[in-house]
């Protein structure tokens, strides 16, 4: 079988977690993300954590040249011999033009860049009724979309919800507001060389799957055709 190589996109409220999380385990492909590449350095005691954690803890942002390194890395170990679902890297026409030069180090291409487009105002809704476990910050809630069981309640760990200091309207229009600034000359990247699929995120999660896997293997397809 051909690896297969995704970049999700999406706007924080897109519900690009919650998809990733689907996505991951009917592809068989491990999500790689940058955020929990760095947060694993916490956990190594190694010269490069080290010097990552430096950077991290004085608040500096974490140079493209040590970016790329560590997705190259992590492309190489044995769980992403059939390919992995990136998710937050890359960020920028440079990380996207390293990634390919990674890729093509391993023989591979990517194989699709799947947006999850949503309206500005949505996603700040989305944001806002978001709430996070208190025992496990991976449960995360939306009151509309998503609500717990029991209100306020955490289903998995029986712990009380909270919302994120900065889940507020005025934070949240702001993130997105840079997210599409800086976004935009990532899409159109992919969108150039034929990658790029537009997804409805507003849609029900079933619903939106079902787009991203048809996106999926129409991208596989013309992979494996060359088209």
């Amino acid at each position: 079988m051909t690896p297969t190589y995704i970049l999700l996109i999406g706007v924080q409220g897109a519900g690009k977690g919650t998809q990733a999380d689907i996505l991951k385990k009917s592809l068989a492909i491990p999500h790689v993300s940058t955020g929990d590449i760095f947060r694993a350095m916490r956990t190594l005691n190694t010269p490069r954590a080290r010097e990552i954690l430096a950077i991290m803890d004085s608040g500096q942002l974490i140079s493209d040249e040590i970016t790329n390194e560590l997705v190259n890395d992590r492309l190489k170990e044995a769980d992403a011999k059939n390919g992995v679902l990136l998710d937050g890297y890359p960020r920028t026409r440079n990380q996207a033009e390293a990634l390919d030069a990674m890729l093509a180090g391993l023989g591979v291409t990517m194989t699709a860049a799947l947006n999850l487009d949503i309206s500005k105002a949505i996603t700040i809704q989305r944001i806002i009724d978001r709430r996070i476990c208190t025992a496990d910050s991976n449960h995360v809630y939306n009151l509309t979309t998503k609500p717990p069981k029991t209100p306020g309640i955490c289903d998995i760990e029986g712990a009380p919800l909270k919302q994120r200091a900065d889940d507020t309207p005025e934070a949240a229009e702001q993130r997105i507001n840079d997210y599409f600034s800086k976004t935009a000359v990532l899409l159109d990247y992919y969108r150039e060389r034929g990658l790029l699929y537009e997804i409805n995120a507003d849609q029900p999660v079933d619903k939106v799957t079902a787009d991203l896997m048809t996106a999926i293997e129409t991208a596989r397809k013309s992979t494996a055709t060359g088209e």
